[in-house]
């Protein structure tokens, strides 16, 4: 009972922070979170992913959450978009002890080729634009937050993970 309420408070805990995160910075830099073209800062939280199984539903959710209440997502982007960080964050976790020199590369790169891949091919169904281009600027956007700000947070975590994520 006790690992089933730590575990649906860090589920609920990273909902939450995903989603407000993704909030403020939309209220702040209006479209940078939810256009075609974008740097999802709480994208970043996808490395939670390495540390614990609560941030895969919890990182679904809070995507979930934001899409539904962006006026401007696409009614696709409810489920796919979910799925695509769904599927990305479930992957990272199966990955997460393959390491190049001590850093998770193939599952930081999971969240690119999913995102990339799905989100690509939802936006040429919405608009009708080369799914290649789609698929390159989903890469990007997803890549320059996931190696930087990922990363950053990877490492930061990755020190202190004993103290954070005690079983």
């Amino acid at each position: 009972m006790k690992k089933t309420a730590l575990y649906v408070t860090q589920a609920a805990a990273v909902a939450a922070l995903y989603f407000l995160i993704n909030l403020l910075q939309n209220a702040l830099l209006p479209g940078t979170a939810s256009m075609a073209i974008q740097f999802r800062v709480a994208e970043a939280l996808c490395v939670l992913a390495l540390f614990t199984t609560a941030a895969i539903p919890g990182l679904g959710i809070g995507c979930l959450l934001f899409n539904l209440t962006m006026a401007g997502s696409l009614p696709l982007d409810f489920i796919v978009g979910t799925a695509a960080t769904v599927l990305a964050t479930v992957l990272m976790y199966l990955l997460r002890n393959v390491k190049i020199r001590n850093y998770p590369w193939l599952s930081m790169l999971m969240p690119v080729v999913c995102n990339a891949v799905i989100v690509g091919w939802e936006l040429t169904y919405y608009f009708n634009t080369p799914i290649l281009l789609n698929m390159l600027y989903v890469a990007v956007g997803e890549a320059a937050v996931l190696f930087v700000l990922g990363s950053a947070l990877y490492f930061v975590l990755e020190r202190y993970k004993t103290q954070l994520f005690a079983k």
